[in-house]
């Protein structure tokens, strides 16, 4: 069993056809934050495959993609809220 690692991707893309693509691909993989924000527990043939599929929509001349590594799934400490916010997901992907 290969081991997941809780991710933080965001992005910002500069077309509206790709922003959509962008956002049903990262969300089939995880929760949502925000619009461009989201939380991923990914193990790492998923991360493979978010990152394959990312790259084959986003224009990397222009549009960002930033996944950062924030440990175990689960691990509340890597995040400090103000404000109102949701739960973050306790374990395990929502990958479709």
């Amino acid at each position: 069993m290969m081991q997941r690692r809780r991710y933080l991707v965001a992005y910002d893309i500069r077309e509206s056809v790709r922003l959509r693509k962008v956002h049903k691909v990262v969300k089939g993989f995880g929760f949502s934050m925000q619009y461009s924000v989201f939380v991923c527990d990914l193990n790492a043939r998923e991360r493979m495959d978010l990152l394959q599929r990312l790259t084959d929509i986003a224009d990397v001349r222009i549009d960002s993609v930033a996944i950062v590594d924030l440990g175990e799934p689960g691990d509340p400490r890597p995040f400090t809220f103000l404000g109102p916010h949701e739960l973050l997901p306790r374990t395990g992907p929502t990958i479709l």
